[in-house]
């Protein structure tokens, strides 16, 4: 008889008696079909079988005198309790084929314990052969050879009793973890500046080194790793958020996946959009050396593209008015500032084109397109046409549309909601759900001008927004963003201080 080894835990033996001539397909088909929806899904034979849980049934049959007599065997994989409930279960069936039939449980044996005599023995034999030298102990020899590489490094983290990696008060940013053992494995990836919260009554230390530091939190992937991660993000400033793959823990993580992780991490506020929480951050106490020198980087770089698309547009429009005899632009009216004609030109393009009347008399705005088509059909030039057009600019940027966008990303503080925004500063819609803000704009139509949320200004974003021709984008603060929009101006919630 033939027993497979890998599900056995202990073995059901069974006598069966049968009043005709039963053959082995017979008997199989009676345990499997009579057993069916007998002990719940949990027991069900066929779908225990599937799963390794339960081997294959052995059979073996004699018939004399018209009747049948045999054993049956019955491997199993489960614990003693459910390997005797499915024991008793095979004495309920009176019937195989035509004939009927009794089955008697004879015995529920644990393979283990043959197993464990046979490593006795040969452990014994093994023992017998081996030479050891005096003085030798491998279990203290392994033991040394790990704390040196890992125990010997972790520190407890300032006057706490936490453990910490020693590199957390020299380094620029900071990982909290959830216990000890995710500290040493990140000591053994090289990672040296980890501090680990051991549960989810967050220290003030902790809280206060979240303040100084760029802080990562690096949980588990399981529900204990959610509900600490949102623990942390509501009581310390962190700035980003990476976990564990799913049911997988950090510290059992090799170095490649927790590499990647800590690569893969995103904001606080993106992860806090992604799992749909609805808690209260704290408000940050001030921006963090290494963010802030990041963030002055972006303003620079974006405020030399600006400047230098100025430049161009100044220059196109000097030689345009160099063609046609006309004057250069005087530095004093333009007002000091970049947004002067850039906001010119777009409400000159506008009363340009929607006002024939001030064509023809020759109207101009400053820098659009109303200028150039007032003076190529008309031909007219003067200090009376440009002050017509300059009053409503001058009374537009009277209710500069910073301040509504202020205290429209005020009211939406905490929210995660999102305001679309016409031309006219007036609602689109009602608030919707920051989740729901891309799919919305790629569905809008094209009287979406500005779009105010309570959230991470994303690459993602700023592509659909430059699509859609959306003018202005405001967040919270930006994101990874590589490729900034030319047609888009994007505001923070620092900008509008």
């Amino acid at each position: 008889m033939v027993v497979d080894p890998s599900t056995t835990k202990y073995l059901i033996r069974a006598s069966v008696q049968a009043d005709g001539v039963v053959e082995k397909p017979d008997i199989i088909g009676a345990i499997f079909g009579q057993t069916e929806g007998l002990l719940g899904n949990e027991l069900d034979m066929r779908d225990l079988q599937k799963s390794a849980r339960i081997g294959r049934v052995e059979v073996e049959v004699e018939t004399r005198g018209g009747k049948t007599n045999g054993t049956i065997v019955l491997p199993s994989a489960l614990d003693k309790v459910e390997s005797a409930i499915l024991a008793a279960g095979l004495e309920t069936i009176d019937r195989i084929g035509p004939a009927k039939a009794l089955i008697r449980v004879q015995s529920i044996e644990d393979t283990r314990e043959a197993r464990r005599k046979q490593v006795v023995d040969r452990a014994k034999e093994l023992l017998s052969t081996i030479n050891e030298s005096s003085g030798q102990d491998s279990s203290k020899i392994a033991d040394e050879v790990r704390s040196a590489v890992q125990v010997a490094e972790v520190t407890k983290f300032r006057n706490t009793k936490l453990p910490a990696g020693p590199n957390v008060d020299s380094s620029d940013s900071v990982i909290l973890v959830e216990g000890r053992n995710d500290v040493i494995n990140l000591l053994k990836c090289g990672i040296k500046n980890a501090v680990a919260v051991e549960g989810t009554n967050i220290p003030e230390e902790i809280k206060e080194l979240s303040k100084e530091k760029t802080t990562i939190v690096f949980v588990d992937g399981d529900r204990g790793g959610e509900l600490i991660a949102k623990e942390i993000l509501q009581t310390c400033e962190v700035d980003f958020v990476a976990r564990a793959p799913p049911t997988r823990e950090v510290e059992e993580l090799p170095h490649k996946l927790v590499m990647k992780c800590l690569k893969n991490k995103v904001s606080a506020d993106q992860f806090v959009s992604q799992m749909g929480m609805n808690i209260k951050r704290p408000e940050p106490s001030g921006e963090k050396p290494a963010m802030r020198e990041e963030q002055e980087g972006g303003r620079r770089d974006e405020g030399r593209r600006d400047d230098r698309r100025d430049d161009r547009r100044d220059e196109r429009r000097d030689d345009r008015r160099g063609e046609r005899g006309e004057r250069p632009v005087r530095e004093d009216r333009r007002e000091g500032g970049r947004e002067a004609p850039r906001e010119g030109g777009r409400e000159g393009g506008r009363e340009g084109g929607r006002d024939d009347d001030r064509r023809g008399r020759g109207g101009r705005g400053r820098g659009g397109r109303g200028r150039r088509d007032g003076d190529e059909e008309n031909g007219a030039e003067g200090d009376g046409a440009t002050e017509a057009v300059e009053a409503p600019v001058a009374a537009r940027r009277e209710g500069d549309p910073r301040s509504q966008f202020k205290e429209i990303l005020g009211t939406l503080s905490g929210s995660l909601k999102a305001v679309l925004l016409d031309d006219t500063g007036k609602a689109l819609q009602g608030e919707l759900a920051v989740r729901e803000l891309a799919d919305t704009l790629k569905g809008a139509k094209d009287n979406v001008h500005a779009v105010v949320f309570d959230g991470v200004i994303t690459q993602r974003l700023l592509d659909i927004a430059a699509e859609k021709k959306i003018a202005t984008v405001v967040g919270v603060k930006m994101g990874n963003v590589t490729k900034v929009p030319d047609t888009v101006e994007i505001l923070t919630r620092d900008d509008l201080q």
